[in-house]
């Protein structure tokens, strides 16, 4: 019964040392195929010109303004609202417009790039397409006070709706 135990071992000792010989062989012929294969390197930063970013990216939160330093953006707050961490703050002023009535504007638009998640609800969500996602990624800074910004420019104002002449 003794010799019986040892020749069992015995095959399990070898049996491992197979399946371990089997096992570096199967990684040294990925390795292989690997080292062979034509090499990809982006060089970065010297092709920035020529560095194509995915549709799909999403880097900084913008607030695109035209010629005339206008906006789309109602201050309705529904991206502040759908952003599941407090990300954005949308700070509204009332004023009162010329036929006397009352109308709440856009006064500030902050944004913290340091705690956005980038799920893309606030822009989803904006019923007036007032924000969106740009492609820049190069966000890198050394304090944390300079990833949040104010997105609406100074002076900036809601950009009116034209008219129809019926």
């Amino acid at each position: 019964m003794d010799k019986k135990i040892n020749f069992k071992n015995m095959i399990n000792y070898f049996k491992g040392i197979y399946d371990g010989i089997k096992s570096l062989l199967g990684g040294m012929g990925v390795t292989m195929k690997v080292f062979f294969r034509k090499k990809v390197t982006e060089e970065y930063p010297e092709n920035r010109k020529t560095l194509v970013v995915s549709d799909r990216w999403r880097a900084v939160l913008t607030m695109p303004h035209d010629e005339n330093n206008e906006h789309a953006c109602t201050a309705c707050g529904i991206c502040q609202m759908n952003c599941p961490n407090g990300t954005i703050q949308v700070i509204s002023k009332t004023i009162e417009t010329e036929d006397g009535k009352k109308k709440k504007v856009l006064d500030r638009y902050l944004f913290d790039l340091g705690t956005c998640t980038f799920c893309n609800l606030c822009v989803t969500t904006c019923p007036s397409d007032a924000i969106e996602f740009s492609d820049d990624f190069e966000n890198a800074v050394f304090t944390r006070s300079k990833l949040a910004e104010q997105l609406n420019r100074e002076g900036s104002k809601l950009r009116e709706k034209k008219k129809e002449i019926v």
